[in-house]
């Protein structure tokens, strides 16, 4: 049996901003949330995140898309959100992650699919589009990347990848990583959230930061520090630290696979991000012959964090001018 734990429900009895039914899959001895909203027969849009966030993150983006009449699905990988939470650090792998993912998608038989996919949600759910491609209708690519021979690792991840080793900033009991949610959105100041994380104590937060801040808290508070694992193994699996873990090879062959997609393929970027930057974007986005690139100024690596509603105008219209 695998040893997890589970965040109870009442930690997100007051998200008044996601209130949104849960439910789960069943993946052997855990369970998977995911939300899943509109009608059964809609066109589906699979918002899949990345570390350290959740389904949450699109909380801004699911409403226009049900709006427009899609089915929006939002799961949270095990390790994150309302989604069980293995102990054992040794557990996560992306190819495990990869896996589940499957699962989930084959098990709703989901068809006519638009991917959206951000952070780790890039490999983990662009996986999906390479090895199914006959349940997807287009991706939707925003800062993420997938690991291959001619990609340059920018400073700002080499950086993220060191500061979760022993040693680092972010190597401590409990981190509170909803503290970069806030300042991915504009709502503090950096040293305030450096302040705040490495002293332990939450600053005062007023208004639209608290809001996040609770949202983003949410599953890991009140709970033990063994429900942090899965979001650690994330920067650890970044494949020029761990290529194993981070299922490099799948990743090449995916990239490779998905340059010869022959459906549409949309790319909304945060162009102020400094860990997947607008260079890259821009450049993956011209390997893909038919691939669409709408660059958001002033949005970061969490651009659905801080400009969701835009990100959705981009993608209803750029479905339109298919």
């Amino acid at each position: 049996m695998t040893e997890f734990l589970r965040t109870p429900d009442s930690n997100f009895d007051g998200l008044t901003d996601f209130t949104y039914e849960p439910r789960y899959h069943q993946w052997h001895d855990l369970r998977m949330h995911y939300i899943d909203e509109g009608p059964r027969d809609a066109p589906v849009v699979l918002m899949t995140h990345g570390m350290p966030t959740w389904s949450y993150l699109y909380r801004d983006i699911i409403p226009p898309l049900l709006e427009a009449g899609y089915r929006c699905i939002a799961p949270d990988h095990m390790g994150f959100g309302r989604s069980d939470k293995p102990t054992d650090a040794h557990w996560f792998s992306i190819a495990r992650h990869t896996e589940i993912l499957t699962s989930l998608i084959v098990a709703l038989d989901l068809k006519n699919i638009t991917l959206m996919c951000q952070d780790w949600g890039g490999p983990t759910g662009l996986a999906q589009a390479a090895m199914m491609p006959e349940r997807f209708d287009r991706l939707t690519i925003m800062n993420t990347w997938l690991h291959h021979e001619d990609f340059r690792y920018s400073d700002a991840i080499r950086s993220w990848n060191k500061n979760w080793h022993d040693g680092g900033l972010f190597s401590k009991k409990t981190p509170d990583v909803a503290l970069l949610l806030v300042l991915s959105a504009g709502l503090i100041e950096p040293q305030q959230m450096i302040a705040g994380f490495v002293s332990g104590e939450t600053p005062t937060l007023e208004g639209d930061a608290a809001r996040i801040y609770a949202g983003f808290s949410a599953p890991y508070a009140g709970m033990a520090d063994g429900a942090y694992n899965g979001l650690r193994q994330f920067p650890l699996s970044i494949c020029f630290d761990n290529y194993d873990r981070g299922n490099g090879a799948a990743q090449t062959s995916h990239y490779r696979a998905l340059l010869n997609w022959n459906k549409p393929v949309h790319f909304i970027w945060g162009c102020a991000d400094d860990v997947f930057t607008q260079e890259w974007g821009e450049t993956w986005a011209g390997q893909m012959g038919n691939a669409s690139f709408d660059g958001i100024t002033d949005a970061g690596h969490f651009l659905q964090n801080s400009h969701g509603a835009e990100v959705a105008e981009h993608l209803l219209r750029r479905i339109l001018e298919e």
